[in-house]
Formats: structure tokens, C-alpha cells, sequence
């Protein structure tokens, strides 16, 4: 009760401040924040939201989960969601977002002078944030990088048994047949797919560490992986992981001809964001050099912004030819290339 009679006190208090024409105290204003739902999943990124409050005096407040869930929660949330920012780990996830109407557009200087015109969407809708590139890590002691060219090539059946990658329902895989879809068609793309299955050494399972945990231990000869999860085992403080990534190594596809496939991470405003202003500072400050770093640093991914430098253990694998596609382009082959999938009996 005493708690109660302090509140209508306070209340009251600032009611007579407004009626005598005076400023409220500063100390009565709500306290800035920006409600951020994100599918990163790294206890790396908490250095970005302190960055970021360092920075602005505008408090993060996170709600972590799946990017399918995530936009699933904030549709059925509608005009009421709280949701400012929607960050997600694949341009597959940001155009579903788009697509389910939970974006609304941005015009942002900073966002669109710092990333290139391929890591973003045209209208404004989502921006890259990291860049990932989706690799090949081959056994050292079984396979010899001359015997490796691009991701077509893995359908030859000279790879019967000797790959492993995750399932076709991981959006990852999705982004890469969507890439495929553009440079090939869907045809054609889906012919690769059988014959790449036909080669799966066992059915899909797990995530792409454990990709590179089954080439190690000699399940296969081949991963298809993003590098920052290779990134993750040699730095370990697990001697185990540290001692299977030094069974294997990074081979970039197609560098005689399109380049290898390359996604984002990313984010946007969400549609009915109630800190509009806060969001698109707090998207701003994702792309300075110090938060860069920190995505470069804590999960070993590719700065998205030209001039930041890469993570001494990423540096080491060497420079590669990207694939120039627009994200937006395999982000919408997402669905196209779920279903080919699905046909090709990509478990």
C-alpha cells in the first residue's frame, strides 16, 4: 500500500510541475531502449549491445529465438508488437520477413554509404550486417585441394559416400541452391541436387560443426560449411575440437568462374517499431568500425565493411573471388529451392 500511495504521490508531483507551466525533471523521462529480436545466437554479440548503450545511453532489450519464430511471433503480435529491430543469420530469413510484411522500409546515409548495394535490400527493407561464406572443408589426409574446382563439382560420382552436409530445411542450404538456381536454373539445379544426395555419405544430421567433426573422424571426405564454425573449433577450449579442425582445410569453390557463394546476417526495422528513431541508430551503429570488429573478433566472420580487418584465424584461409549475386536474389529462390530439394530427396 505504501509503495501504492508513493506512485499517485509521484504522479501527482509531475502533474503539478506540468500545470505550473514548468520542465518535468529529466530523471522522470522513460528510459530509451530498443527491443531487439534476433536469431544470432552468440554470447559474443552481448559486447555489441554494451557498445551500443555505451555509445547511445539506449538500452538493449533482447528476445532471442529461431528467425522462422521470430517472424512468426511478430506477425501474430501486429500493430501492438514491440519489436523495433529484427536481425537475422541469412538474406533467406530477411526476405521472408519482407515478405511477410513485418519490414518497413529505412533510409539510412550511414547504412547505405558503409554496405554494398548486394548486401541490401533495394527498397530499404533489410541491410547486411556480416558476410559468411558457405565453403568446402575437405580431409587433409584423404582428399588433395587439386581434386576440388566448385560446388557443381561435387555431383560427380567420383564422391559417392564422401559428403556430408546439414539437412535442406537449414536456410544455409537453402541460400547456396538458391544461388545455384540463378546461375543454372531450376532444372538443372535439381539435377545437381540428386546427384549430390547419390553422394551423401550418410543421411544429413546436425549442424556444420558436426560436418567437420564427421570429416575428422574419416565419416567423409568433404563438408559443405559456413568458415566461421571451422573458425570456432580452432579456437576452442575444447583440445578435442582443436585437434579436428587440425584434420582438415578450406577449399573456395568456383574461384574459376562466379565465385563462391557468400550470405549475410542482417537486419531491419520492424513494420509498427515503437522506437523507429532508436532502431535505425541502433542498425547505424552495427556497421561503425568498432562494432564490425566485434562481429569480425567474437564469431569469426567477414567484416560486411570495406577497410575493417578480418580475424587473424578467417585471415589465414586465404582471399577468395565472391560470388557477386544479390542476396536478394537467392533470398527469394529460398522457397524454389526448398521444394527442388525436398524432390531431389535432400533429407
Amino acid at each position: 500500500m505504501d509503495g501504492l500511495l508513493k506512485r499517485v504521490a509521484m504522479l501527482a508531483g509531475l502533474a503539478g510541475w506540468a500545470l505550473a507551466g514548468l520542465v518535468v525533471p529529466a530523471q522522470a523521462a522513460p528510459e530509451a531502449a530498443v527491443n531487439l529480436y534476433s536469431a544470432r545466437h552468440y554470447d559474443s554479440d552481448k559486447a555489441l549491445y554494451q557498445g551500443f548503450t555505451r555509445r547511445t545511453g539506449i538500452r538493449v532489450n533482447l528476445i532471442e529465438g529461431g528467425g522462422d519464430q521470430l517472424i512468426e511471433r511478430i506477425k501474430a503480435e501486429g500493430p501492438n508488437s514491440p519489436a523495433d529491430v529484427l536481425i537475422a543469420a541469412d538474406a533467406g530469413l530477411l526476405w521472408r520477413a519482407q515478405a511477410a510484411g513485418i519490414l518497413q522500409p529505412v533510409a539510412s546515409p550511414a547504412l547505405e554509404q558503409a554496405i554494398p548495394p548486394r548486401f541490401r535490400e533495394p527498397g530499404g527493407h533489410w541491410f547486411g550486417l556480416t558476410k559468411r561464406a558457405r565453403v568446402l572443408v575437405y580431409s587433409k589426409a584423404r582428399v588433395k585441394p587439386a581434386e576440388l574446382a566448385s560446388y557443381e563439382g561435387l555431383a560427380n560420382p567420383r564422391w559417392k559416400g564422401r559428403i556430408v552436409v546439414r539437412s535442406s530445411s537449414n536456410v544455409y542450404n537453402q541460400s547456396l541452391t538458391g544461388a545455384l538456381i540463378a546461375a543454372h536454373g531450376e532444372a538443372a539445379t535439381e539435377a545437381w541436387a540428386r546427384a549430390l544426395v547419390a553422394n551423401f555419405a550418410r543421411p544429413p544430421s546436425g549442424g556444420d560443426r558436426d560436418q567437420i567433426r564427421a570429416v575428422a573422424a574419416g565419416e567423409a571426405d568433404v563438408a559443405i560449411s559456413n568458415t566461421y564454425y571451422l573458425g570456432q573449433l580452432i579456437n576452442s577450449r575444447r583440445p578435442e575440437e582443436r585437434a579436428a579442425a587440425a584434420q582438415v582445410a578450406v577449399f573456395f569453390p568456383n574461384q574459376q568462374d562466379r565465385g563462391t557463394h557468400v550470405n549475410i546476417s542482417g537486419g531491419g526495422v520492424a513494420r509498427h517499431a515503437p522506437n523507429r528513431e532508436a532502431a535505425v541508430r541502433f542498425l547505424d551503429y552495427l556497421v561503425t568500425a568498432e562494432a564490425q570488429q566485434v562481429f569480425a573478433r567474437g564469431n569469426f566472420e567477414y567484416p560486411i565493411v570495406a577497410g575493417v580487418a578480418t580475424d587473424p584465424t578467417i585471415a589465414a584461409f586465404g582471399t577468395f573471388k565472391e560470388d557477386p549475386l544479390d542476396a536478394a536474389v537467392f533470398g527469394r529462390n529460398n522457397e524454389a529451392a526448398l521444394k527442388l530439394m525436398d524432390r531431389a530427396g535432400w533429407k
